[in-house]
């Protein structure tokens, strides 16, 4: 099991019992990626904060009873923060397409069709920003420039 902790100046957030899986989804690819992580009621940005995480035994319930989890973690756990930041899979980032064409409103109609829908940048910002899991490409069609 994975013990976490992220820190920032007085703020701490603790989570007990992560599987590999979760660990790796949840903290180590977004901690890599410097994407916020939600933790205990806030977000966490990597770049202003701590990671620490341990592998050890399941933390029970009296383990984690009266304030005492980390420190009941942090006796029974090995601190493996270098060795799983180090050894993490390649993050998949979404492909990004430039499409440079005299009529980019056609190459739209072709390419998107009835499926697509217009956003506003703001939104397609966050989610490119953010690393949104849905997105899997991003296409950008430029009209060309005059000579």
């Amino acid at each position: 099991m994975f013990h976490v902790e992220v820190s920032g100046g007085v703020h701490r957030a603790r989570v007990f019992n992560l599987s590999r899986e979760d660990m790796v989804e949840k903290v180590v690819q977004p901690w890599l990626e410097d994407r916020r992580i939600t933790m205990g009621d806030r977000e966490w940005v990597p770049r202003d904060s701590e990671l620490r995480i341990l592998e050890g035994p399941r933390m029970e319930n009296a383990d984690l009873a009266f304030g005492q989890g980390w420190s009941n973690a942090e006796r029974a756990s090995k601190n493996v923060t270098r060795e799983l930041l180090a050894t993490a899979p390649a993050a998949a980032t979404p492909d990004a397409f430039v499409i440079e064409t005299d009529n980019p409103e056609a190459v739209l109609a072709e390419v998107v069709g009835f499926r697509g829908r217009p956003i506003h940048w703001k939104e397609a910002r966050e989610k490119i920003d953010g690393r949104d899991p849905e997105v899997a490409a991003v296409i950008l069609v430029l009209k060309k420039a005059e000579p």
